[in-house]
């Protein structure tokens, strides 16, 4: 049995880029920092990886709460520091009296740069305040070249990490029954919605599986999976707990508060 088995295809690629910075490490035996993963992508490193023994990872992006983080693969002998991690903190400061600034805003105005998803992290919001994490090696370039967002003349301050916002996300466990674990089954279920309104959303492309977009209903979901639907928030598979006497899956979910 090999690694791949326990993953989805479409995840073998990145698994092989896993292989290749660990042999890099081992190699060189230097260290080697990723990009920002998001939460599946850092489940994969983990398993890849393993109790490694020649060959080590920590994951830092700002706080242990924070949802994407860069891996530093290192070996045995070294220590990693904070400044490994090669992190910048920036709050976005705006007119929050006249205008109001969204996520999707802020992540549209960044991603118009010409930068790759990967060279940010999180993006916090605390009322009308407005947090960036990103890449050390690209925060010059954004620093000079974000001025908007949306309607909004913005400019980034950049920022300790003692003064990094608080994360606050409470996950409420629902249960369900699903006659399936297609895609758009499980999203009419944790949704209350019919399929008739579920397969239009994932077409439209405002689902994500894993934090990747997913355009087909018929997709087969598994234990673990995060869920998010534009507009209706996020949802994870918890555990799936078996079958019905109607042969039904019980399913145990997490959904955001």
């Amino acid at each position: 049995m090999t690694i791949y088995q326990h993953f989805r295809p479409e995840e073998h690629a990145f698994i092989d880029q896993v292989l290749e910075w660990k042999e890099l490490v081992m190699s060189n035996y230097s260290p080697k920092l990723s990009d920002f993963l998001d939460p599946r992508e850092q489940h994969i490193v983990k398993s890849v990886i393993g109790q490694n023994q020649d060959v080590q990872v920590q994951f830092l992006g700002g706080s242990d709460q924070l949802e994407r983080q860069r891996a530093l693969f290192y070996p045995d002998y070294y220590v990693p520091e904070l400044i490994d991690f090669q992190l910048k903190l920036f709050e976005v400061e705006y007119p929050h009296k006249f205008v109001t600034i969204e996520h999707p805003q802020v992540l549209g105005s960044l991603m118009s740069l010409g930068l790759k998803r990967a060279k940010y992290g999180d993006i916090l919001f605390d009322n009308e305040r407005v947090q960036i994490i990103v890449a050390k090696e690209v925060a010059d370039f954004i620093q000079m070249n974000l001025h908007s967002i949306g309607r909004a003349k913005v400019t980034l301050i950049e920022k300790e990490f003692t003064a990094l916002l608080p994360v606050v996300e409470e996950w409420k466990e629902e249960f369900c029954t699903a006659s399936s674990l297609r895609l758009d089954v499980l999203i009419a279920e944790a949704y209350n919605l019919s399929r008739s309104k579920a397969s239009p959303l994932i077409k439209g492309g405002v689902v994500k599986v894993n934090w990747k977009q997913v355009e087909e209903t018929s997709f087969e979901c598994r234990e673990g999976d995060m869920l998010s639907v534009r507009g209706f928030g996020r949802c994870k598979i918890i555990e799936i707990e078996g079958k019905t006497k109607r042969d039904k899956y019980r399913l145990k979910l997490g959904k955001a508060k």
